[in-house]
């Protein structure tokens, strides 16, 4: 996996809770119970990919940009992008998207859900 630091980013946003889905082989980071991003393994047990979720013009956008980015593998493949993680997406990509997908699962939660996330102390 040439994106090591992954794990760690998704869980520093605020409010965010992992868990892995045995008989999908995910693990799934939430915000508010609503996931924002998925790694995904392989047969072997190892990651290859994540799915986040992004506005659909970005997602076209970057997907026709970078060959590691494809319509979101399992998901709804208009909302959802999955990222090669032994691809050559910029880091900084990956962390924008991140970001970006994380924003959007957030800002479709309830007020006073936000809030609560918000005021939390983690």
């Amino acid at each position: 996996m040439n994106y090591p630091w992954l794990d760690k980013f998704l869980l520093s946003h605020k409010g965010t809770k992992k868990d892995f889905k045995v008989e999908w082989q995910w693990t799934r980071y939430l915000v508010g119970g609503k996931m924002f991003a998925a790694i995904c393994k392989n047969n072997n047990g190892n990651d290859t990919i994540v799915t986040l979720k992004l506005d659909p013009l970005d997602g076209d956008f970057l997907r026709k940009q970078f060959e590691d980015i494809n319509p979101g593998y399992y998901m709804n493949k208009k909302h959802w992008n999955s990222v090669n993680l032994d691809g050559d997406v910029p880091d900084e990509i990956l962390k924008d998207m991140a970001d970006k997908s994380y924003h959007l699962v957030f800002n479709g939660l309830s007020k006073k859900l936000q809030n609560e996330i918000k005021n939390s102390i983690d």
